[in-house]
C-alpha cells in the first residue's frame, strides 16, 4: 500500500477525491492567460464535437488487474487532483492525490526557503577569484562554501486511496477487460459472471472538481448504455478511505465519508469527502468509516479534496478546505451521475480532440503491454500507432495534470503513492518542470500553460528575497529545485545545488506564449513583468570575464556534472536569450527606454556562450574542456539548439551540436532520450530523431506508457510528445517549417490541429515521405513565411474561395499574405520533396 504505513494504519483513515483547489478556489483563468492559442472551437475534431465514441486507437487496454503502482495502474486526473485505477475485482483500489498536499514549508522546523541567514558576500567573492585565477572550481568545495543544508523543504504527499470491497467477486471472472480511453479521459474495468456483465467507470472531472465513478451490472450480452436495463440487485459491496498521515479522522454519515486532519509536519489542513448514491438495495454506515452497499441495482460517488494551501508568500495559507470540498460535493451530487458524465466528457473532448495524428498505422486488438513488448519485432504498423498513442497519451497527461487552477505538473505530474517520493517529487528547474510545457502551445494546449505562469508569478516575491540576500541584487532568483512554498535559495548537494539561471530558463515560456497566442494584454501584465525582473538580476550580477571583457555569469554550473567555471555554454545561452526577449518584448510594449539601453549594451558584451571545440564539437564550457567519451544524460550547452532557436540547421554551429550528440550517444534517462528527440529534429535529421523516440519506447516506457528515468518521471512523456510535433512542424524562427524531420519510418500520414508560433493552426498530409497538402488557420494579419513546400504547389484562400499567387524569397521560401480567421490550403501538385 503506501511505504512506511501498514494497511491497519491506512484503512482507519480516509480517502478524498475531486479536484477542489485550496490554491485557487475558483478555476478562472487570469485575463489573458488562453489569448487565442487556447484553441478555437473549429479546431476540436468532428468527432469530439459530436460526442461519438473515440477510436479504439486511442485507447490503453489490459487482460488483467495491475498490480504495481509504478507500471501497470492506469491515471486518470483533472489537473489538480488524480488518481490511479488499478482495476481489481474483488478489491478495487484507486489511489489519489490533490496536488496542493505537501509536507515541508512554512509551519515545519527550520524551514528558510533555502536563503542564507546573512550575505556572504566575502565567499561569493572567495570562489569568484577562485575561478578568475584557476578557471574553475571543485563542485565540494563550492557547495561548502555557497550551499546550506535543506530544512523543512518537504515532498508531495499522496492523499490516500479509495478502497471498495466486493464480496461476491469471482476469482477468475470472464472476459476482464481494463481500459483507459484517454480521448474521453474515462478508465474502466469490465467482467462478466455468467449472467451479469459487471462494468466501473472512473473519471476525474475538471467541471464538477471531483473523482467520479460509477458500478453497475447489466444482463449478459447486453450493451453497457443508458438505456439498457440493469441487473436488479447485482451490485454489493464496501467503500472506504484510508490516509496515510497520522492524525486522520474519518467518519461516515447519510452515505457520506469525510476525511480530515492536519499534516504533522507542518500543520496542513486538508479534508477528502466522498458522497455514495445508489438506486435500490440498502446503505449502511459503519462507525470505522466506511459504508456497505448491499442488493443495489446500481451505485455511484463523487470524491472531491482540498487543503489550505494558497500560493501567497510568505505563509502560502488560505481558507480551511472543508466549505469548498462540501460544496463540490453537493453540487456534483445535485447535477447526477449522467449529467456530470456528459460535462466530463465535453470538457476534455474539447481539448484532446483539437490534434489527430494519424502515422499509417492501425491499432491491433492487443493489450497495450504486449504491444509495447513486441515494438520493433517485425510489425511496423503495429509501431506506427503504437508512437501515434504514445503522442496522443503525452497530451492526455498534461491535460489530467495541467488545468487552470491548479499547481503545474511536478516531477510525476499530479500522482504519487509514497509519503517519501524520488527527489520528493519536486520542480527541478535545471529542464524537467520546463520539460513538463514544452507541448502545451505546439501540441493545442495552450490553456494547460496557465498552472506554470500562475506558479511562476508566485516565486517572484520570494525569489526577489532571494536574489537580495544571497548576492545584493534586484530583480529575482530561483535555483535548482524549488516547491510550492517559495523555496528560491540553494541547498548543499554539490551538483544539483546551484543553478541561478532557472528562473530566467522559465521566462521563456511566457515569451512563447507570447509568440503564439500574440496576446497584449498577457505580455503587459504577467510576461513582462517576470522578464524584467529576473532581466535585473543577471544585470546586477554579470561578472567581467578577465580573459577576454565579456560579460558572463562568474560562478556557473552546467548540469550535473563537471567543475564550476565562469561562462558554462548554458548559462550563456539561456541569460543571452533572457537579455534579447526582455528587449523585444519592452520593444513591443513602448516600455522602459532606459532599460532597453542596458540591455542593448550588456547584449554587445555577453558572452553567447557558443564556441567549437578542437575536435569539432560545441564546447559545454568556455574553455574547449569537453571529453569525447563523456555521455552524461544532460547535454545541457544545447540549450541554444533547443528549446532555445539560435542555432540555425547546416550551420557550423549546427553541425558542432551534431558531433556532440554523436559523442554523447543514444543512451540516458527517458527524459534525456526526450530531449534527444527534439535536438536531432532541429537538426533536421528525422531518422535520428525517431531512433531516440524508438529507444524511448524500447528501453525507457513503462508497461503503462509512463516514461522511467528510471523511477517514473513523466517529463520523458511530455518531452517525447513535444519531439513528435518539433519531426512534423517547427516555427521557432521566422518560418514556419513543414515537416521539417519526417523520418523514413513515417512515409505517409496526416495531422491536424498543430500550433505555430503568430497564432496559426497547422494540419498537413504527407505521402511517399513527401508533402502534399498543407492545411493553415491564421488568427491575425500579416505574412507567412513557409520552408518545406515545393515549387510546384497550389495556394488556395478556402476562405474567400480563391486562389492566390505565391511569392518566393530567396532561397525558396514561400511568403503568404494572409488574413485573420482565414484558411488557406497549399496543395503539391506534383507532390515534392523538402
Amino acid at each position: 500500500m503506501y511505504p512506511h504505513v501498514s494497511r491497519r494504519a491506512a484503512v482507519k483513515s480516509a480517502l478524498i477525491g475531486g479536484a477542489v483547489l485550496a490554491t485557487a478556489g475558483s478555476t478562472a483563468v487570469p485575463a489573458g492567460a488562453q489569448g487565442r492559442g487556447g484553441g478555437n472551437p473549429s479546431d476540436v475534431s468532428r468527432s469530439a464535437r459530436s460526442g461519438s465514441p473515440a477510436r479504439a486507437a486511442d485507447t490503453l487496454r489490459y487482460e488483467a488487474p495491475a498490480r504495481d503502482w509504478e507500471r501497470e495502474a492506469l491515471p486518470v486526473g483533472n489537473g489538480a487532483l488524480g488518481a490511479m485505477v488499478f482495476g481489481g475485482v474483488a478489491d478495487e483500489r484507486l489511489q489519489f492525490n490533490e496536488k496542493t498536499l505537501w509536507t515541508g514549508g512554512p509551519g515545519s522546523d527550520g524551514y528558510d526557503f533555502g536563503n542564507w541567514p546573512e550575505p556572504r558576500t566575502e565567499k561569493l567573492d572567495e570562489v569568484q577569484r577562485t575561478i578568475d585565477t584557476d578557471g574553475r572550481a571543485d563542485p565540494a568545495k563550492v557547495a561548502a562554501a555557497l550551499g546550506r543544508p535543506r530544512t523543512g523543504y518537504g515532498a508531495y504527499q499522496p492523499f490516500g486511496e479509495l478502497l471498495l470491497t466486493f464480496p461476491d467477486a469471482p476469482e477468475r471472472p470472464a472476459g476482464y477487460r481494463r481500459e483507459l480511453n484517454i480521448a474521453d479521459a474515462l478508465a474502466t474495468v469490465r467482467y462478466e459472471t455468467g449472467d451479469a456483465t459487471h462494468r466501473r467507470e472512473f473519471f476525474a472531472s475538471h467541471p464538477a472538481g471531483a473523482l467520479v465513478g460509477r458500478i453497475t451490472a447489466r444482463p449478459a450480452g447486453a450493451a453497457a448504455t443508458a438505456d439498457t436495463p440493469g441487473a436488479p440487485g447485482r451490485i454489493s459491496f464496501t467503500v472506504r478511505l484510508a490516509v496515510p498521515h497520522d492524525g486522520a479522522r474519518v467518519t461516515a454519515r447519510h452515505g457520506r465519508i469525510t476525511a480530515s486532519g492536519r499534516l504533522p509536519d507542518n500543520g496542513m489542513r486538508y479534508e477528502a469527502q466522498l458522497q455514495l448514491h445508489t438506486e435500490g438495495g440498502t446503505r449502511t454506515d459503519a462507525a470505522d468509516g466506511s459504508v456497505t452497499v448491499t442488493g443495489a441495482d446500481s451505485a455511484w460517488f463523487v470524491l472531491a479534496a482540498g487543503t489550505d494551501y494558497a500560493d501567497r508568500y510568505p505563509r502560502y495559507r488560505g481558507e480551511d478546505p472543508h466549505g469548498r470540498v462540501t460544496a463540490a460535493v453537493d453540487a456534483a451530487g445535485q447535477q447526477g451521475y449522467e449529467q456530470l458524465r456528459t460535462d466530463h466528457l465535453a470538457d476534455h473532448r474539447a481539448l484532446f480532440g483539437r490534434v489527430r495524428l494519424d502515422l499509417g498505422g492501425e491499432l491491433p486488438d492487443v493489450p497495450t503491454d504486449r504491444l509495447l513488448s513486441g515494438y520493433g519485432q517485425g510489425d511496423p504498423e503495429a509501431d506506427r500507432a503504437l508512437e501515434a498513442l504514445h503522442f496522443a497519451y503525452g497530451r492526455y497527461l498534461l491535460i489530467a495534470s495541467s488545468r487552470p487552477g491548479s499547481l503545474p505538473p511536478n516531477l510525476q505530474g499530479v500522482w504519487n503513492h509514497s509519503t517519501e517520493p524520488p527527489w520528493s517529487a519536486d520542480y527541478h528547474g535545471n529542464i524537467n518542470l520546463q520539460m513538463n510545457h514544452w507541448p502545451a502551445h505546439t501540441a493545442n494546449l495552450a490553456e494547460t500553460a496557465e498552472p506554470l505562469h500562475r506558479f511562476l508569478t508566485a516565486l517572484r516575491a520570494p525569489g526577489e528575497v532571494s536574489a537580495e540576500r544571497m548576492f545584493a541584487a534586484g530583480g529575482w532568483v530561483v535555483h535548482n529545485e524549488t516547491n510550492p512554498f517559495g523555496f528560491t535559495g540553494v541547498h548543499d548537494y554539490p551538483i544539483a545545488f546551484w543553478f541561478p539561471e532557472a528562473a530566467a530558463w522559465l521566462c521563456r515560456h511566457l515569451w512563447e506564449h507570447w509568440r503564439f497566442g500574440r496576446d497584449t494584454r498577457f505580455l503587459r501584465e504577467t510576461a513582462y513583468p517576470a522578464m524584467k525582473g529576473a532581466a535585473r538580476f543577471w544585470l546586477d550580477t554579470l561578472h567581467t570575464d578577465p580573459r577576454d571583457g565579456k560579460l558572463v555569469a562568474g560562478i556557473s554550473y552546467s548540469p550535473e556534472h563537471g567543475d564550476f567555471t565562469a561562462g558554462a555554454a548554458m548559462s550563456q545561452q539561456i541569460v543571452h536569450e533572457l537579455l534579447t526577449t526582455t528587449l523585444a518584448a519592452a520593444r513591443e510594449l513602448d516600455a522602459d527606454p532606459a532599460l532597453r539601453t542596458e540591455l542593448r549594451s550588456a547584449l554587445d558584451r555577453l558572452d553567447p556562450g557558443l564556441r567549437i571545440g578542437s575536435w569539432g564539437q560545441l564546447q559545454e564550457w568556455k574553455d574547449d574542456l569537453d571529453d569525447r567519451t563523456d555521455t552524461h544524460r544532460h547535454v545541457s550547452h544545447l540549450y541554444a539548439l533547443h528549446p532555445a532557436g539560435a542555432i540555425e540547421p547546416g550551420s557550423a554551429h549546427a553541425e558542432a551540436a551534431k558531433v556532440t550528440l554523436t559523442a554523447r550517444g543514444d543512451g540516458g534517462t527517458g527524459w534525456s532520450k526526450a530531449w534527444k528527440i527534439n535536438f536531432w529534429a532541429r537538426l533536421h535529421d528525422g531518422d535520428h530523431a525517431h531512433t531516440m523516440f524508438h529507444q524511448l519506447l524500447k528501453d525507457s516506457t513503462l508497461p503503462n506508457l509512463w516514461d522511467t528515468h528510471p523511477p517514473f518521471q513523466i517529463d520523458g512523456n511530455f518531452g517525447a510528445t513535444a519531439g513528435v510535433v518539433e519531426m512534423l512542424l517547427q516555427s521557432h524562427r521566422d518560418s514556419l517549417d513543414l515537416l521539417p524531420a519526417l523520418p523514413a519510418a513515417w512515409p505517409d500520414g496526416s495531422v491536424r490541429g498543430l500550433r505555430a508560433a503568430g497564432d496559426v493552426t497547422v494540419g498537413l498530409d504527407w505521402s511517399g515521405g513527401r508533402l502534399h497538402r498543407a492545411t493553415l488557420r491564421t488568427g491575425r494579419d500579416g505574412d507567412l513565411r513557409l520552408t518545406g513546400v515545393g515549387r510546384d504547389v497550389t495556394v488556395r484562400d478556402r476562405t474567400a474561395r480563391r486562389t492566390l499567387a505565391v511569392r518566393r524569397e530567396d532561397g525558396g521560401t514561400l511568403v503568404l499574405t494572409a488574413l485573420a480567421g482565414h484558411t488557406y490550403t497549399l496543395i503539391a501538385r506534383r507532390i515534392s520533396a523538402r
